[in-house]
Formats: structure tokens, sequence, C-alpha cells
């Protein structure tokens, strides 16, 4: 009993320390940062393909995590070209052919829009912690933010992206970094973050380009113009109705 103040004294400072976070943990406060019941995006893609650079525009409605309607703004040639997401079925229209086409099987992995996502990039389901278990693996500094690094392997099967690499800032739960394989282990894209911004207490990418490594250019880069949570987005938008307004 003797030595019990003593030890007492050694084992006070750590508890007094901050605790580190679980993965599981920074995996949810990273969700929490990104995900919302709805938004509407105005953004812009610059594709630094094979054959030159182009920049296309759109506005995008979302609601319920699984629902979203985009409309392409510019350029003249992808104008009126829309997408719609109910749940795990996506629909294309394109008013130069003026027909709808449902996107499934290997029609997923094609190029949206001739950048380095896929289709199959925009039916992945939001929430990390419900696909993928995580463990801590490092501490690395990422365009001077310091982050943890950790390793997500997917639970299950018929995943677009059977492990990932995560950078996660440290001070904003955001993921600054991120490399994606396949279920071989070959790494297949690159997402690096360049530029945040706070909307609404949330941090988000302003700025963040993205690179299909098996793909010759130098990436896609989204530039994120607006964003706007919690909107009263009208039911009707989200019908194949409004493909063809």
């Amino acid at each position: 009993m003797k030595h019990a103040p003593l030890a007492l004294l050694l084992i006070l400072p750590a508890l007094l320390l901050p605790q580190e976070p679980t993965a599981g943990q920074i995996i949810e406060r990273v969700d929490q940062n990104t995900i919302a019941d709805s938004k509407v995006v105005v953004s812009k893609l610059v594709i630094h393909g094979r054959r030159g650079e182009r920049t296309v525009e759109a506005k995008s409605w979302q609601r319920n995590l699984g629902d979203s309607f985009t409309e392409y703004l510019a350029p003249p040639r992808d104008q009126g070209t829309k997408m719609l997401k109910l749940g795990d079925q996506l629909w294309t229209y394109s008013p130069a052919t003026d027909r709808t086409i449902l996107i499934s099987g290997h029609m997923l992995r094609q190029s949206v829009m001739g950048s380095d996502l896929s289709y199959e990039d925009m039916m992945e389901d939001p929430y990390l912690q419900h696909q993928y278990n995580a463990q801590i693996v490092g501490s690395e500094t990422v365009a001077g933010r310091p982050a943890w690094v950790l390793e997500l392997k997917a639970k299950k099967e018929g995943v677009a992206y059977d492990k990932r690499t995560v950078w996660v800032d440290r001070e904003r739960f955001f993921i600054v970094k991120e490399d994606l394989y396949a279920k071989s282990g070959k790494l297949l894209k690159q997402v690096l973050v360049q530029e945040m911004m706070k909307v609404e207490g949330r941090w988000l990418p302003r700025r963040a380009t993205y690179k299909d490594v098996l793909k010759e250019g130098e990436g896609t880069e989204m530039i994120l113009e607006s964003i706007a949570f919690s909107e009263d987005i009208p039911a009707s938008v989200f019908s194949k109705a409004s493909l063809r307004k």
C-alpha cells in the first residue's frame, strides 16, 4: 500500500493526456464531416487528358444519401446531359441522341465525361464505416497538415475498391490524400486534396485531383464552386421525367 501514491503519480500524467481516437472513431468522424441528408452542389471538372484539357461544369442535387440528379451546364457540347441515380440504379440522358441509357454491369467502370472518375465511383455507399474495417498504420504530414495514415479493408465482396490507404487530417477529420486498390493489390487511383474550405462547420475539398493510374493524362481536378446543405429539394427532381426536361 505504501507504494500506491508513487504508482498513482506515475500513472496520473498519462491519464491527463488527450486520448488518441481509435481507427473506427476516426472514420466515423470523417463520415460525419462529409455526409448530409441533402445538398446542392455546383462543381467544375478540369480534365487533363491525353488529347488536351477541357472543363465541364455541373450542378447536382442529392438526397437521402442514395439519390442524386446531375445536370451538365457547360461546355456547349455537354450542356443538357443529365444523370439520375436512384439507390443502386443509374441512368444518363444525352440531348444529342435524345436517349436515356441505364448504366449497369461493365458500363459502371466507364469514365464519366472522359474524366478520371467512373460511374462506379458515383455508386459507392458514402459511409466508409459501412464498407470498410480500418486500422491506423502510421502518422505523416501531408501538405503541411499532420495526418493519421489508415488502411481500410472491404468488409464484403463487390466494393469498388478492395483496399484504401487514407491520410486523415488530425484536426479537421478530413481525408487529404487517398490511394485506392483492386483486390489483387494493384493501385488503381490516387486522390490528393490541394485546397480545403469550411462550410457550415464542415471541412470539404475545395480543389482535389483524381488520377486513374491506368490511364494516360495528368488526372482530373474537381473544383467545388458552391455547396448548400439541408436544402428542401422537390421530390420531382429525382424522377426519370426530369431527365428530358
